[in-house]
């Protein structure tokens, strides 16, 4: 449930209009020639919708959460009680219809829905996306773009407003974004944080083997840390190879030893599942003598950020970490 639909970084086109048909002009600008909104998603695809999508489904929660703070109601979200379990960023509609799985949604619940528009992923390529596109426009969004996640993730922000005629709201959203990552850094720097380095993971427990996932600085959260002043312990690890969208590695408990001694170390888990830091190694060696577990530097985050979400989840990582910052 943790994990995002993993797929090959896809460049996102800018849009071509924020609303109405575009033609282009002789400058080389683009211009407005009717109600219809025409858009270019993350495959090179032209995509025209009748007018602001009102009625629209996502497959990704990242997308379900974006649409949400843009002021847009999701009537279909891929997995909602997995999107409950990770996201408290935003609320779902009460009355929001469950479509399937991220990876497969069921085609007979989109046709039901009389969707203006249905987001996805990259992750979701293929079939699926040929299938559904016979009666639904499809909007494809890239899962995420290492050392770019930021301005991808604004960059998605946008096209799905102007999808949806919300281009003031996600114009709010990045203005309040920067200003509470300023607020952040500045409580960082006056606090004993300032100049510290952290290493941010999660781990899954599969028959008593743990798995930890480093955040690199090329992820999402590991940007954010880097925007902060903060540094990133992963940088200067050997042998991470993280993956090209989502700036993701994978290591074992004994990768763990080539991690500075005076790193602080913070984690996120959820209540749903096993704490591999808490249950799984508690009586590891290998574990228990690291110098940063021995002298109590570990911290378990909130639950429910989403570590892959959109704007109001990178926001309560900030307010987690000006908790830290004391």
């Amino acid at each position: 449930m943790r994990l995002p639909l993993v797929a090959a970084t896809a460049i996102l086109a800018t849009a071509l209009a924020a609303c109405g048909t575009t033609e282009e002009a002789s400058d080389g600008s683009s211009e407005s020639t009717g109600a219809t909104i025409t858009l270019t998603d993350s495959r090179g695809k032209e995509i025209t919708l009748d007018g602001p999508a009102k009625r629209v489904a996502a497959t990704e929660w990242n997308a379900a959460e974006y649409l949400v703070s843009l002021g847009v109601e999701p009537v279909g979200v891929a997995d909602v009680k997995g999107f409950e379990t990770w996201d408290s960023a935003v609320e779902l509609p009460e009355d929001v219809t469950d479509i399937g799985t991220r990876g497969e949604p069921s085609l007979d619940t989109l046709a039901s829905l009389d969707l203006d528009a249905l987001i996805v992923t990259d992750g979701l390529t293929g079939d699926a996306v040929k299938q559904i596109e016979k009666t639904i426009p499809v909007i494809v969004l890239p899962g995420g773009k290492a050392g770019e996640q930021i301005d991808q993730m604004f960059a998605n922000v946008d096209l799905v407003a102007k999808a949806t005629g919300t281009e003031d709201e996600a114009k709010k959203l990045r203005e309040d974004f920067d200003d509470k990552l300023a607020e952040t850094k500045e409580a960082v720097a006056d606090s004993d944080l300032a100049g510290t380095t952290v290493a941010l993971a999660d781990a899954y427990e599969n028959g008593g083997s743990v798995t930890v996932r480093p955040y690199t600085p090329t992820s999402q959260l590991g940007t954010i840390v880097g925007e902060l002043g903060l540094k990133n312990a992963w940088a200067d690890v050997q042998g991470l190879e993280p993956d090209a969208a989502y700036g993701l590695a994978q290591t074992d408990v004994e990768g763990l030893t080539k991690l500075p001694d005076d790193v602080r170390f913070w984690y996120f888990s959820n209540d749903t599942e096993t704490d591999p830091f808490r249950v799984t190694l508690k009586d590891n060696t290998v574990w228990t003598s690291l110098p940063f577990v021995e002298g109590g530097d570990v911290t378990r985050l909130p639950d429910r950020i989403w570590m892959f979400g959109g704007p109001a989840s990178m926001d309560q990582f900030l307010d987690a970490v000006q908790d830290l910052a004391g």
